[in-house]
């Protein structure tokens, strides 16, 4: 598919597929999973209810040689159902997001090295249709763990929720160079050219 100039198509959040794909492959980017029976056909790649694989850094030592704990580590941010970070998921899924903005947001504060709670955070921040707000939380999920397949993932979806097919393709094809096998970005590089060529904006 060749995108020259792709026309900017209002978006309509009235999806109610869990994290704003109605296609049930394409969840908003690929950072959770709806653990749905529609989903069997896109296996999980990451652990606990994540469908990528994020990964937070592990925390840098502190003066003492301890670990830091104003640090996020592996295991640690998301174990409990009724923290922040899990609060954030749960209201996303209901499609509740201003709420998950909160969450996400007071979830990122408190551990700033935790790359899902910048992710969820810029997620909502798509669906509030406030995209600057958007860019800097994704930036700094860059600045955590790179620009990994799954990162990249979410922000070509963030460019397609915007209209900016141009973009969305390029971000896809860089994440899909990375990962060629990820089901979560082949089936948004498909919602993308049937959006295109169907002239429907993503839901």
């Amino acid at each position: 598919m060749s995108i020259r100039s792709a026309p900017l198509l209002i978006v309509a959040a009235v999806c109610l597929a869990p994290l704003g794909g109605c296609a049930s492959s394409t969840k908003l980017s690929d950072l959770w999973s709806s653990k749905g029976p529609e989903d069997s056909a896109v296996p999980s790649t990451g652990t606990s209810d994540t469908t990528g694989s994020i990964v937070t850094p592990p925390a840098e030592p502190g003066p003492s040689g301890e670990p830091n704990a104003s640090l996020a580590q592996p295991g640690l941010v998301g174990d409990d159902p009724n923290d922040d970070l899990q609060l954030g998921k749960k209201y996303f899924r209901s499609n509740n997001f201003g709420l998950a903005e909160k969450s996400f947001r007071s979830a990122a504060e408190r551990h700033p090295r935790d790359a899902e709670a910048w992710i969820g955070l810029a997620a909502s921040y798509d669906r509030l249709r406030r995209f600057d707000l958007a860019d800097r939380a994704y930036q700094e999920a860059v600045r955590i763990v790179g620009k990994t397949p799954e990162v990249l993932n979410n922000i070509g979806f963030s460019y397609m929720l915007r209209g900016d097919y141009a973009r969305a393709q390029k971000t896809f094809r860089e994440a899909q160079a990375k990962d060629p096998a990820n089901p979560y970005i082949q089936a948004n590089i498909r919602l993308l050219e049937e959006s295109y060529s169907g002239g429907k904006a993503v839901q």
